[in-house]
């Protein structure tokens, strides 16, 4: 019964990590296809995305290694990065579901004042101007802003903070529901990690 039980573990802590290494790789690769087809012109935001999914796939090939190889160190290094990884993952979660929307405008603001490329990615992809007014006299990449003989056109804050609130409360429920995971997956990794010489010596 011993051995049937870490050999459910083991697979579960498998699929899982198998199921991490696809996100991972979707990650790395819808960063690139945006990059290819300019559709994201901000380096920092494709290279960010893609540091995440290749830290996440590091992280999922020592967990499935550890796994499937019944490596002590292995599964113990990979508890450790699990545990934190859930620590930021949960803090992150919850400010985004507490967050208010004078905190979320705060947010959006000083992420718009920190790259002009990222300006251009939003006035391009929302056909708006500007995040609290509209410089007609400036330079914009919205369509709407090269309309003749009047040009008309939104404030980027205005369509942002439509969608800002359910994507905060998408994201932080998403994270939650991970960090859950993640606890069901140590709480695995620390029975597997325990009971690893037991199981290999009987079965």
């Amino acid at each position: 019964m011993v051995c049937g039980g870490f050999v459910c573990t083991k697979n579960a802590l498998s699929a899982l990590n198998i199921l991490y290494v696809l996100v991972s790789l979707l990650l790395i690769g819808v960063a690139a296809w945006g990059k290819w087809f300019g559709l994201v012109s901000s380096i920092r935001v494709v290279a960010g995305v893609i540091g995440v999914g290749t830290f996440l796939l590091v992280v999922a090939f020592v967990g499935l290694c550890g796994a499937l190889k019944h490596h002590q160190v292995l599964l113990f290094f990979y508890m450790m990065i699990l545990f934190l990884v859930f620590v930021m993952q949960f803090s992150v979660s919850c400010a985004c579901l507490a967050l208010n929307k004078d905190q979320q405008n705060h947010l959006l603001e000083v992420g718009w004042n920190k790259s002009e490329e990222t300006q251009k990615d939003v006035e391009k992809t929302l056909d708006c101007c500007g995040f609290h007014y509209v410089n007609y006299n400036g330079s914009c990449t919205a369509s709407c802003f090269h309309n003749t003989p009047s040009p008309s056109c939104n404030t980027c804050s205005d369509i942002i903070q439509q969608y800002a609130g359910e994507v905060l409360q998408f994201v932080g429920g998403i994270g939650l529901f991970f960090s859950f995971t993640e606890v069901s997956e140590m709480s695995r990794q620390q029975m597997c990690f325990r009971n690893v010489e037991f199981v290999v010596n009987r079965c």
